[in-house]
């Protein structure tokens, strides 16, 4: 890709839409550093995501908008299982990676608090953040407050805690290069982006990430499954859903979506049964 093509490109759509630098990177939740390297050539290679942040805060689609820069990618001929799934959606936490209770272990001995009290605490606010209801820095300000830490930041904790489970990398590689997939994740802002750039997260071609703090919803709400059938393009029942929570695949469900439950404690199995599910 040409950064400069691409630049021009994103400040042209911008200026169509009417908006400033500033505006746009406020309804994209960007910082007008970034943005203005962008514009002007100066990031080289800028994260897909980001890009697509910038789509959707212009009222565009990812390929719209960068439809006129650099060669055409040449088309994957996807694959359908003998069940008819086209998409698959993979969860992050308890499914790509194990989850991060220990950091709530790790934040009671730095305050010293009970971890009970800590994880109580954290859930207390997780969904409002999760959807876009509070801010991180409000998130961290509430819960530093409560424990007596002034410059407490919920993301070290959380990235030092969790860990990728090996089996899934490789599963979602294999996956990726045989269907269409995209991450579905209740998670807090800039938590992708972060795992993706360093590596946490598979690097493969997401056809849809759906981000709750991006869309407003989070699983099970009705809506995040419906804005995730608008981004996989296909129809539910061609949609497979990978999660560890059953709440989350029961709301799947219901909107006709396949499902599969991920088991973090054996899996292999569970890597098992995606394999077959997407047999062809």
């Amino acid at each position: 890709m040409d950064e400069k093509g691409l630049g021009k490109q994103l400040q042209a759509a911008r200026q169509t839409a009417g908006l400033t630098q500033q505006a746009l990177c406020h309804k994209a939740g960007l910082s007008y550093s970034t943005l203005a390297k962008i514009e002007r050539g100066a990031i080289k290679a800028p994260s897909i995501f980001t890009i697509q942040r910038i789509a959707e805060a212009l009222g565009t689609t990812l390929a719209d908008l960068m439809g006129n820069v650099g060669p055409a990618s040449p088309q994957k001929n996807y694959k359908t299982s003998q069940s008819g799934i086209r998409f698959a959606y993979f969860d992050i936490n308890g499914c790509l990676v194990r989850f991060y209770h220990r950091a709530f272990t790790r934040i009671a001995e730095d305050c010293g608090a009970s971890p009970d009290l800590i994880e109580t605490a954290f859930w207390h606010d997780n969904d409002a953040v999760c959807r876009g209801d509070m801010t991180v820095e409000d998130f961290n300000a509430s819960f530093g407050r409560q424990f007596g830490m002034s410059e407490f930041d919920w993301r070290p904790y959380y990235l030092e805690a969790i860990e990728p489970i090996p089996e899934m990398q490789q599963l979602v590689r294999w996956a990726a290069e045989n269907y269409r997939i995209g991450l579905l994740s209740n998670i807090m802002p800039g938590q992708i982006d972060t795992m993706l750039a360093s590596g946490i997260l598979p690097t493969v071609d997401y056809v849809a990430v759906v981000d709750s703090s991006r869309v407003g919803a989070i699983k099970p709400e009705p809506a995040i499954y419906e804005k995730a059938l608008a981004k996989a393009g296909c129809l539910p029942n061609e949609i497979l859903l990978v999660d560890d929570s059953r709440t989350n695949l029961m709301a799947a469900e219901r909107q006709g979506w396949k499902v599969l439950w991920f088991d973090d404690y054996r899996p292999s199995e569970s890597i098992a049964r995606i394999h077959a599910a997407l047999a062809e």
